[in-house]
């Protein structure tokens, strides 16, 4: 992926997260849960997926796994340092260990996850010191536009009676 002339140096967290939406938006065009996720190497995307738990049948299809599995075919290995994870909602437990075993440093969220968060919310699994890996953490980065995005979907979902 070629890097991004256009990045704002003074906001450069809501210039990726904005990215990461444009993935959440082509989750709910193949009518996943919205979640979005790129990951950022040296201001270069190099992964960027969206949730496909339903079109794959696959549990660990979220898509953080998805593209923590781009980058580290991209970078030619497992480490993926000197990156940094931009996800429209906060991780959940499974993603929060590939972060840890990954080795990202940095992971930036939109809106937190009450009901599963494993960053800042219901566990602190990336900052845990009992870990031989600690990522530092941002939420909040456009939480009102990655939250909307999930209500919305799931207010249709509901409207037609799934979900």
């Amino acid at each position: 992926m070629l890097p991004d002339a256009d990045v704002n140096p003074l906001q450069p967290h809501e210039f990726w997260m904005k990215k990461a939406l444009d993935q959440a938006v082509a989750a709910w065009d193949q009518g996943e849960v919205p979640v979005g996720a790129i990951i950022v190497h040296k201001e270069r995307v190099i992964a960027e997926a969206c949730n496909l738990r339903e079109t794959l049948n696959d549990p660990t299809a979220h898509a953080e796994m998805i593209a923590i599995t781009q980058a580290a075919e991209e970078l030619g290995s497992w480490r993926l340092l000197d990156c940094t994870l931009y996800v429209t909602l906060e991780p959940c437990p499974m993603c929060a260990g590939a972060i840890v075993q990954s080795r990202i440093p940095f992971v930036v969220y939109g809106t937190p996850d009450p009901k599963g968060g494993a960053c800042d919310t219901l566990f602190q699994i990336t900052s845990d010191i009992r870990l031989n890996h600690q990522s530092a953490v941002l939420g909040g980065v456009m939480r009102d536009d990655c939250r909307a995005i999930l209500q919305q979907f799931f207010q249709e979902q509901r409207a037609r009676g799934k979900k």
